[in-house]
């Protein structure tokens, strides 16, 4: 027996040496590992968004019996079958949402917007297969809605589950809820620069490397993964632009006033739309139902009204339509995504919007080429910075919305005028009205939320429990024990009535590996420091950043000042990030974020 007991201190003296050496050598920092769950995340998001596409193309299949475009496929149509087909599709999202209700009951519906802003980042498995289920029956009947909403709430909730399983903390969480959605966007649009853009100019309000570095990761993992396993390619293929003369600048300002003015008004008659609707006091399949016939009734005349409008802008822009048809296709589009919007139908409104804006812009510049040829030689150039500008300010994220057009049409000429006509217009817009195209949803989740939510004011909200710990008196053996279980870099001593007394470093114990004999005679008060600052759980965060300032460490004990004990540990990580959304509801202020409470 008296070999056994050195052969086991080898071994755990073997084990920490190579523990120390993989910190010392390979061990990442918490922001290199978040980067590499955003990875996960970005993946995972692809994943789910093909997923999702495949779903709408067999639906679409077995009710269209064509495996053509949208708009392909409702022109071979029947007209009967044209009025029917959305209206089916419409009461079957219905439908599904009505008896979903049963397996998700007692879940909450939480959208990855509400996660990430007003929530703790856990979103709903359950609630999202249903409404992303119904959504799939809406889109592949030819709703006027988009695909992205749903796409994005799936990638969300994908990053969801998985920052759950690896134990993240609720403001890491929340970030990995957000590289989710910008994975979700650049599965979409192909764009992961603006889908990376669109979650930190829209969601969390800052372009902080902090955050914006996880989203540009995650978003460009899930581009790489959509364009292994797809055919994946520049969205909008588009002849090359050019500024033709300088006076073209002037009516791309006009343009831009108009999408700024014309913006609030689309958005608003989305409002009306479903005030009208939720009038109507029908059941839900029976109101997604008339919406349904609504689209399916414009589509008998005018099947380009079906779908998100894709082709219809690829036609735009290449020149294909007279612009008498585009007014007739304009008005109709308008009515159609208004009543699929106003109905309930589960999707999105992003690329409608870029079709109203396609629309709009090709429509000014042909008007403009008609009475001054000089000042708009192409009106497709025009759809194109129209898309950008309404874009922008619906959304109210100018930046988002330029990159995005470039990304999805490569057209680098057209960037100067496109960075002009949008910022006009999110000016313009904001000065009508402080609404965006999200921010009515976001302020609903707020009203509804049981509680209001605020930012975490003191320490004591970010603290986590500490999970590794020791009395003064344990032995060599089981403070090594307790470092080869844990994933930190400290173990925190106590005295035997649970006082703090101060913290071992594994990096403390190094020159003591090689001496097997101090295992039986060290133990946890001969190797502690206790000069390592410890905050209070009432300190303020600006407290708490001050003292990680002091000392290079990643982690701070926190101890009750009245009875002196370890009460948890506070990581540097969530107090980075949590500051970083303070700093981003501070700038969504005059919108009134839903940090802000009552």
């Amino acid at each position: 027996m008296k070999e056994v007991v050195p052969q086991i201190y080898r071994r755990l003296l073997r084990l920490l040496r190579w523990r120390l050496w993989i910190i010392e050598k390979l061990r990442p920092s918490p922001w290199q590992e978040m980067l590499a769950y955003a990875a996960v995340a970005g993946i995972l998001g692809a994943l789910a968004a093909l997923l999702f596409r495949h779903g709408v193309e067999i639906i679409h299949y077995v009710m269209t019996g064509t495996g053509s475009g949208m708009v392909d496929s409702f022109r071979e149509l029947e007209w009967w079958q044209r009025l029917a087909i959305p209206a089916v599709g419409g009461l079957m999202a219905g439908l599904v949402l009505l008896f979903g209700k049963r397996l998700h009951r007692g879940q909450s519906s939480t959208d990855y917007m509400e996660a990430i802003l007003i929530g703790s980042g856990e979103l709903p498995v359950r609630a999202t297969l249903v409404k992303s289920t119904a959504a799939m029956f809406s889109i592949a009947s030819g709703g006027s809605i988009g695909r992205e909403g749903p796409m994005v709430q799936l990638a969300a909730v994908a990053a969801s589950q998985f920052g759950r399983w690896r134990q993240l903390s609720a403001p890491q969480l929340r970030l990995l809820v957000a590289c989710g959605a910008a994975s979700g966007i650049a599965s979409a649009y192909n764009a992961p620069i603006a889908g990376s853009f669109f979650v930190a100019e829209i969601i969390l309000g800052t372009i902080a490397m902090e955050s914006l570095g996880p989203l540009a990761v995650a978003a460009v993992a899930a581009t790489l993964t959509v364009r292994t396993l797809s055919d994946a390619h520049t969205l909008y293929t588009v002849p090359a632009f050019t500024l033709h003369s300088l006076w073209e600048i002037g009516p791309f300002l006009v343009l831009g006033a108009m999408a700024g003015v014309v913006a609030p008004w689309f958005l608003r008659s989305l409002r009306q739309a479903e005030q009208l609707f939720a009038a109507t006091s029908l059941p839900v399949p029976l109101r997604l139902a008339l919406g349904g016939l609504v689209v399916g009734g414009l589509a008998v005349w005018v099947p380009e009204v079906c779908g998100n409008g894709y082709s219809v802008v690829l036609a735009i822009l290449n020149g294909h339509l007279i612009w008498q048809t585009l007014v007739l296709v304009l008005v109709c589009k308008w009515v159609a995504t208004a009543a699929s919007f106003g109905s309930g139908a589960p999707g999105g409104v992003f690329t409608p919007t870029l079709f109203m804006g396609a629309a709009m812009g090709y429509l000014f510049g042909f008007g403009v080429n008609q009475v001054w040829p000089q000042g708009a030689a192409d009106p497709g150039a025009f759809a194109l910075v129209g898309m950008g500008a309404l874009l922008a300010a619906a959304s109210h994220a100018p930046v988002m919305a330029i990159i995005m057009l470039f990304e999805m049409t490569l057209s680098y000429d057209i960037i100067m005028p496109l960075m002009v006509c949008s910022v006009v217009a999110y000016y313009t817009a904001r000065g009508i009205e402080n609404q965006s195209l999200y921010s009515e949803a976001l302020k609903k989740k707020a009203a509804e939320a049981p509680e209001p939510v605020t930012l975490p004011g003191s320490v004591a909200d970010l603290t986590r429990s500490p999970t590794s710990s020791v009395t003064l008196t344990a032995r060599f053996e089981d403070i090594a024990r307790q470092f080869l279980s844990s994933r930190h870099e400290s173990i925190y001593v106590t005295d035997a009535e649970g006082k703090y007394a101060g913290l071992i470093s594994l990096h403390d114990i190094k020159p003591h590996l090689n001496d097997e004999a101090v295992a039986t005679l060290v133990i946890a008060e001969d190797l502690r420091r206790d000069d390592v600052p410890s905050v209070a759980p009432a300190a303020t965060l600006a407290d708490a950043l001050r003292l990680f300032a002091q000392q290079a460490g990643q982690t701070l004990p926190v101890v009750d000042p009245a009875t002196g004990r370890l009460t948890g540990v506070l990581v540097k990580n969530d107090l980075l990030l949590a500051l970083l959304e303070g700093r981003g509801a501070e700038k969504r202020g005059a919108t009134r974020s839903p940090w802000q409470g009552s």
